[in-house]
């Protein structure tokens, strides 16, 4: 049995520049590539048509052609990552296993059973920083607490950045130094209870001219203003170094879009609660929300009334995508027009987006709630009229999902504008007023 080492693939699908890859790929011992198709997370996926399992595999697929061509290839497996690793370590002589950090609240128990289960076994885990710039405690107010208001944290990021954090890894100097063996076969997605896609994803190539008009044109839903790398940026098929990189020259507006995931996932680190169906914001959380599962079920199913919702709604359900413009306003009218709890809309994104992340996805509802850090204000409600004069004037996009417009079956409002906006401001100051108070008796 030949002495190996391990890397692992997770949210880093791509074998250039990858820091976890360059240190195994140096350590000494040719590296084994293992992906596992985690059945903690696949088993509770309902949907066999899930856009992002067949995604995972197309990137597998084309990582494995690359390795073929190296005489090496991929592990993949499909279990529990537990049982993955003990079968792994009755295969092959193993002394470490290297991987990129993931900072999701699963994701760290998980890690630290792997951690110890290698121990027991005489192995030992290493991880690295790749699917951000800066982590953790790398950008930290003076005071050493962590920023929970966007601005000043972008400005501190920015004044840290230098070559060093976005300076590649050359990987591609050390592939020789991927173990050799005879070709494991992939699995199919049928294999693993997922059906094929004919969904086309998005391209990894950024373009240059897009980025430089990415301010004027990024919130018009009917533009192709922009990158849709997002799927790429939360499954690791492209270099976040990379991008940034390409960006500082290009547009500050679409590097602060980068630095916001920067953000959030610091967020969800140092306040993991967000991420376990907690508000950022404790107060938020004596909100009376409704219980409309009738109300709810329109909204997922773009029948609200308002067009510009609905034509959100159904774009996300046949695509997979939704326009950021519009997942605000489809989340402030969840949130604020039908008060309904925003966890809600959180875990039928995290069903339905193609380039689902929990740091950023709860950011995002959070904000849209006045829930979260550096949150919308509570009395800020977004008027989906106003939001369709400004952003959609001529309808274009919502003429797109929403053909039926000025037909008779289209549906009326589900609730009015002006009664909404009060309803929400009594609810929600109530429920803030209620907490103030106790505060003060404290």
């Amino acid at each position: 049995m030949r002495s190996v080492n391990i890397f692992w693939f997770r949210r880093d699908l791509r074998l250039a520049d990858n820091a976890g890859l360059y240190h195994a790929l140096r350590s000494g011992l040719p590296v084994l590539p293992v992906f596992i198709f985690d059945k903690n997370i696949l088993d509770k996926l309902e949907n066999q048509n899930d856009r992002r399992v067949a995604f995972i595999h197309a990137a597998l697929e084309e990582m494995q052609l690359a390795l073929l061509k190296m005489g090496s290839t991929l592990h993949v497996l499909h279990s529990t990552p537990q049982d993955a690793f003990r079968q792994l370590l009755s295969e092959y002589r193993v002394e470490k296993v290297f991987t990129n950090h993931d900072y999701e609240p699963y994701a760290v128990e998980r890690d630290n059973s792997i951690s110890k289960l290698l121990n027991g076994q005489g192995a030992s885990l290493h991880t690295y920083k790749d699917q951000v710039i800066f982590e953790k405690e790398e950008v930290l107010k003076d005071d050493g607490k962590p920023y929970t208001v966007f601005t000043p944290y972008s400005k501190k990021w920015k004044a840290s950045l230098d070559e060093f954090y976005f300076t590649f890894y050359p990987t591609e100097k050390y592939f020789n130094n991927f173990f050799k063996q005879e070709p494991i076969p992939l699995p199919q997605l049928a294999s693993i209870g997922f059906k094929t896609t004919t969904a086309v994803f998005p391209s990894k190539d950024l373009d240059d001219q897009l980025v430089k008009k990415y301010k004027e044109q990024r919130d018009f839903p009917a533009l192709s203003g922009t990158s849709k790398l997002s799927v790429h940026l939360r499954f690791g098929t492209v270099s976040i170094r990379q991008l940034v990189q390409r960006s500082m020259n290009l547009s500050e507006t679409f590097l602060n879009e980068l630095i916001w995931r920067d953000f959030y996932h610091m967020i969800l680190w140092h306040f993991p609660q967000v991420g376990k169906g907690k508000a950022f914001k404790p107060a938020y959380d004596t909100i009376e929300w409704r219980n409309d599962n009738g109300e709810f079920e329109r909204w997922c199913d773009g029948q609200t009334g308002y067009p510009i919702v609905d034509a959100g709604m159904r774009e996300l359900n046949e695509t997979g995508f939704m326009h950021n413009r519009v997942r605000m306003i489809v989340a402030s009218f969840l949130t604020k027009h039908l008060l309904l709890d925003w966890r809600l809309g959180e875990a039928y994104f995290a069903e339905k987006l193609l380039d689902f992340d929990l740091a950023a996805n709860n950011g995002g509802w959070q904000w849209a709630a006045g829930s979260g850090c550096d949150a919308a204000p509570y009395f800020r409600i977004f008027n989906p009229y106003l939001q369709t004069q400004k952003f959609d004037p001529q309808l274009e996009y919502i003429n797109k999902w929403v053909p039926e417009l000025n037909e008779f079956n289209y549906p009326k409002p589900i609730v009015l504008h002006e009664f909404a906006r009060k309803r929400c401001l009594e609810v929600y100051s109530k429920a803030l007023k209620k907490d103030l108070a106790a505060g003060l008796r404290d």
